[in-house]
């Protein structure tokens, strides 16, 4: 059977402004950004430290409703951070969506810990905690409240779910998950700011959890990222560790352990800090295009526009269309049509066991994860394109 291209090529493009060239996503600048950022050019604090990074690190908090937030220079740097503090060392295996964006397994790697690659659901492109309640029950042994792996005999130390271009995953089963294996949860919300799941932020549910505000986020600092705890104790030690664990002193410069220069430029906390204001415009203008993708391929076969799903409000931090499985072999061809056309659009990440370095990695059974990976594109989803 043929897709029909040409059809889903011109309903994009009649939901997006009359451009040569539409991105994938990009930032919105229409606020303050210009006057905080010339304030720290013009005083001086532009480094790691200054009067930007403290408020952008409370409003972070007190948006997520989280009781800490630690900004650091991305987001891959604050995955590393929450996996150290969650206890990962040397030789450990982190469940992990295979499903996900290079930077979750990165993480992992950095503490010479193993990935070890699950499956998702359609449901929410996230872990599937059915499927992943299964797999447990065959290959953990469980020896002195720690989770092994039955087949490498190395500890499960922790589950590090992503909530997949905003869509939060199902996270009460999961959390139970990790409580009947003793397993940390750690939630890389890279892609969630602004995302709720049963009302409460993305965030919650994990001891530590990651953000991101790369260029392509929901709102950004050009680079950077966040560390978010309830736990004040962890977020003390997140602080000392992405200071290079220096100890507080009027001039000397002694460090205490392994630290990591990873705090975000009080330069790029400015610009947090004039995008946060606006967070609420940008996320109602994301979830209007949202609505508008999902009324214009609402009666067009063969596709269907991700929805959020059930009990959550997704940030739609990116809009993907799904093919049908009888279509997925025209997923190239739809893709080389409207990026042809001046509309950028891109399938999502391949998957992480695929990958050279992870090949070897342990993992489930991967079927939905390979299913979606050959049936998803995503389109463009900038909250600018609202306000042409």
């Amino acid at each position: 059977m043929a897709l029909n291209i040409p059809l889903i090529t011109n309903t994009l493009k009649n939901c997006l402004p009359s451009r040569n060239f539409i991105a994938l996503h990009e930032p919105r600048f229409a606020g303050h950004e210009w006057e905080y950022v010339k304030e720290c050019i013009d005083t001086g604090w532009v480094s790691s430290v200054g009067k930007f990074v403290d408020r952008f690190e409370q409003q972070l908090a007190e948006f997520t409703n989280i009781n800490h937030a630690i900004a650091t220079v991305n987001g891959t740097a604050a995955l590393h951070i929450c996996l150290l503090l969650a206890g990962v060392q040397t030789d450990d295996e982190v469940l992990t969506p295979a499903l996900t964006f290079i930077a979750s397994t990165n993480a992992i790697a950095y503490c010479r810990a193993i990935p070890h690659f699950i499956d998702s659901t359609d449901r929410t492109l996230g872990v599937d905690p059915i499927s992943l309640a299964d797999y447990l029950a065959e290959i953990v042994q469980i020896k002195q409240g720690i989770s092994y792996n039955r087949q490498t005999q190395r500890p499960i130390r922790a589950l590090l779910v992503m909530h997949t271009f905003g869509h939060p995953v199902e996270l009460d089963p999961l959390l139970e998950l990790c409580q009947r294996y003793h397993l940390i949860l750690i939630e890389d919300a890279a892609e969630g700011l602004g995302s709720y799941y049963q009302g409460q932020h993305v965030g919650h549910h994990g001891k530590l959890s990651a953000l991101s505000f790369n260029g392509n986020k929901v709102i950004t600092t050009g680079g950077g990222g966040a560390i978010l705890t309830q736990d004040a104790s962890l977020a003390k030690q997140a602080k000392h560790l992405t200071t290079t664990a220096k100890l507080p002193h009027a001039w000397r410069f002694d460090h205490d352990q392994l630290g990591y220069n990873y705090r975000l430029p009080n330069i790029n906390a400015a610009l947090g800090c004039a995008q946060l204001e606006q967070l609420p415009t940008f996320l109602e203008a994301k979830r209007q295009l949202a609505q508008r993708y999902q009324q214009a391929f609402a009666t067009i076969s063969g596709v269907r526009v991700i929805q959020e799903p059930i009990e959550t409000i997704s940030n739609y931090w990116l809009n993907a269309l799904l093919l049908e499985p009888a279509y997925a072999d025209q997923q190239t061809a739809l893709l080389t049509e409207t990026n042809q056309q001046g509309i950028m659009t891109r399938p999502c990440w391949t998957l992480q066991h695929k990958l050279p370095m992870y090949q070897a990695c342990p993992r489930m059974p991967l079927p939905v994860a390979e299913s979606l990976e050959a049936r998803l594109i995503n389109i463009p989803s900038s909250q600018g394109l609202m306000f042409d």
